[in-house]
């Protein structure tokens, strides 16, 4: 039998190691929950249990076990010499007092056992890493670009992808990219839109995880002050691991179009969504750029230019006069913003081509052919 079945104290449970995990760090192997549901009469006592232990979760310094040891001892040898003077008198609620003292013995005890535990055990498996970390070790003489504004941003890299950047965001850089892979380091939330080329694949770094393509479209949610690093895919494939520096053994996972990943950053596990429909925090955040089709059947060049500033909430410039009679049959799926814009302008023809400054887009034409 569990020995968990002979728990009377508020003590016993915060005693154990495994209700410890599944309280502080929701680790349940142990099954506490379905247990706590079994033995409803002692629902109470759990829940007691359940948030004194939060209470006393406070990560700081390392607690010795020499002052664990001294700490406890010394609350004992209280609780002995309150014992002896309740004796002497003749109302003396013995047990009362026993289970107070015993409440203040396990309050102190086990706060420094929870702090020492935390500390320990928690702080160095459930690393942080952060966007400075990231990018200090990087020589490439990278570009940081930030989103103050309160709208996204549409950043062109130097092999053609595009990234639509979102507010409070922040990406980095480099302005050629060299050797045999295709960096760059991300805080916030950025749509990416990758150039193909399979010699040099593309890596995002974001938080704990790395995001690496070949070709495709996909969105990575990476806040540094979210639980979560999310990561979903519109066209292509891509291959999500975790980053090797916070220490767990590498792990993989392959996502497809309309696929997602949930990185959970407190427990290191990773959440894979194939149906993201049915996740409403995923269909919460999905952008018009997800939404909107770029498969164009003999579609006005107007609507497919007004397509794109939706898509990408930028503003293109464009001599109405001398397109409003141009049609288009083109597929711009899978196509970072420059290259849909260079397929367009090649299909016009008559000298047309297109200036980008940020989100503002300027395309020159003398119409179609």
């Amino acid at each position: 039998m569990q020995k968990r079945n002979y728990y009377i104290e508020i003590e016993d449970f915060l005693a154990d190691q495994s209700f410890q995990l599944w309280v502080l760090s929701k680790i349940d192997e142990q099954g506490w929950e379905e247990w706590t549901l079994e033995n409803q009469q002692r629902a109470k006592l759990v829940e007691d249990s359940r948030l004194l232990l939060l209470a006393m979760k406070v990560p700081v310094t390392k607690i010795s076990s020499s002052e664990l040891t001294d700490a406890l001892q010394s609350t004992w040898v209280k609780i002995e010499e309150k014992e002896k003077d309740n004796k002497t008198t003749k109302y003396s609620p013995v047990k009362y007092l026993r289970h107070y003292w015993l409440g203040i013995a396990a309050t102190l005890f086990f706060g420094f056992l929870s702090i020492w535990f935390y500390h320990d055990q928690f702080d160095v498996s459930h690393t942080v890493v952060t966007y400075k970390e990231l990018i200090e070790d990087n020589n490439e003489g990278l570009v940081e670009q930030t989103n103050n504004s309160d709208k996204p941003q549409i950043i062109t890299l130097s092999d053609g992808s595009s990234v639509l950047l979102q507010p409070n965001s922040k990406l980095s850089y480099p302005k050629i990219f060299a050797g045999n892979e295709r960096k760059v380091y991300l805080s916030g939330e950025g749509f990416f839109e990758i150039s193909k080329n399979p010699q040099k694949p593309f890596l995002v770094y974001a938080n704990e995880i790395i995001t690496k393509v070949v070709g495709t479209s996909f969105r990575v949610r990476a806040y540094s002050d979210q639980p979560n690093v999310e990561v979903l895919v519109r066209t292509g494939k891509v291959k999500v691991s975790s980053n090797g520096l916070i220490g767990n053994s590498k792990q993989e996972i392959v996502l497809l179009p309309n696929e997602a990943l949930r990185f959970l950053r407190k427990d290191l596990i990773f959440n894979k969504i194939t149906n993201i429909t049915e996740d409403k925090t995923l269909v919460s955040n999905v952008g018009n750029i997800e939404q909107l089709s770029f498969e164009f059947t003999d579609i006005p060049v107007v609507q497919i230019l007004k397509t794109i500033e939706q898509a990408y909430l930028v503003e293109i410039d464009f001599p109405k006069d001398k397109l409003k009679d141009c049609h288009l049959t083109t597929s711009l799926s899978d196509q970072p913003l420059s290259e849909k814009l260079k397929i367009i302008c090649k299909s016009i023809g008559n000298d047309t081509s297109f200036e980008m400054n940020g989100n503002q887009i300027t395309i020159t034409s003398q119409g179609c052919n």
